[in-house]
């Protein structure tokens, strides 16, 4: 039987999956059950509204939302829920994320929205993020979220330059 998700991964556009699907891909690795969604701020308002209302219930610990252009997703949902919304901003073709990354660090006071950085980058760290924030009450959590920094530790310790000419 499937575990309810602990994650919810949601986007834009369907579009957005090629920076969201790195969050994805790290909740996997770690074995954090998540949900993938498209659902747009300004083309499916009511499902924007449904999903946040419904998020604490339905037992997300975190909401990762990607979103690029205006990049309004993340600061609705927040808005709308008190579970944690960790903000991705998606490159655009014009300013390459820059405008969503604006959009979504300058959340008003009183609804926070963590920002990450643009692109993958900000895709897989929101995914370590929440994984942390779900770890504090986890245990076997703790432990893969543990072994995924000694790996990165093990794979630096590996490195090797080339000799100078």
């Amino acid at each position: 039987m499937m575990s309810a998700p602990q994650v919810g991964v949601v986007m834009g556009s369907s579009s957005d999956w090629e920076v969201m699907k790195h969050a994805a891909g790290l909740l996997k690795q770690l074995g954090v059950h998540f949900e993938a969604r498209v659902v747009s701020a300004h083309r499916t308002p009511d499902l924007l509204y449904e999903y946040a209302a419904t998020a604490e219930s339905r037992g997300l610990q975190a909401i990762i939302a990607g979103a690029g252009g205006a990049a309004h997703l993340p600061g609705m949902l927040a808005a709308k829920t008190i579970v944690p919304v960790l903000g991705v901003p998606v490159p655009s073709k014009y300013l390459k994320g820059m405008d969503s990354l604006l959009s979504i660090v300058q959340m008003p006071k009183g609804i926070p929205v963590a920002t990450f950085a643009i692109g993958e980058a900000g895709a897989a760290n929101a995914a370590l993020f929440a994984a942390a924030l779900i770890a504090r009450h986890d245990d076997g959590l703790a432990a893969r979220l543990n072994d995924f920094r000694k790996n990165q530790f093990d794979s630096v310790m590996a490195m090797e330059l080339p000799d100078v000419d």
